[in-house]
């Protein structure tokens, strides 16, 4: 998993868990139905649209507000593979390494439906679109070893056998 490569979907900047998923559907644990209702009050055609290998591209402070775990779950179970951003809110991506959801902190210009490749233990992000490449902190080892294990608590329960 140290690659990723795919389509675009474009935010800006400020994008709160409330927006990403709203509390009235905070009433489920099931991620389906987070998923369901992901980034809807922001982009409508987002929850018909996106596809399994997607990656979000934000601005600044993506994740901010709550502290709520269901936020990069329904990101996750939706179909996103990674959120590039020029920077997170501390606890989300936190919670997003967690689940075994890359967030990558780096800045590059992206539209909707550009095609994005990402070498995550190498540090460099690629628009295939436009050309541009652009660097960004390789991923430690360790949390590779975290996110092909999809999530913390799957790691720790291979570690353990």
């Amino acid at each position: 998993m140290d690659i990723i490569k795919g389509k675009t979907w474009t935010f800006g900047e400020n994008i709160d868990t409330d927006v990403i998923i709203p509390g009235r559907y905070l009433r489920t644990f099931n991620p389906q139905d987070l998923a369901d209702h992901v980034l809807e009050g922001e982009r409508p055609d987002f929850t018909k649209n996106v596809k399994k290998g997607d990656i979000i591209v934000a601005d600044e402070n993506f994740g901010c507000g709550s502290s709520r775990e269901q936020a990069p779950v329904a990101i996750k179970t939706a179909g996103v593979d990674a959120i590039v951003a020029k920077s997170f809110a501390r606890i989300f991506y936190r919670n997003a390494i967690n689940i075994g959801l890359s967030v990558i902190v780096c800045d590059i210009q992206a539209k909707d439906g550009d095609i994005i490749n990402i070498d995550l233990s190498k540090g460099i992000l690629t628009n295939e679109t436009t050309g541009e490449s652009v660097t960004f902190e390789p991923f430690k080892e360790f949390m590779l070893d975290i996110l092909e294990d999809n999530g913390l608590v799957n790691h720790y329960l291979k570690e353990k056998q």
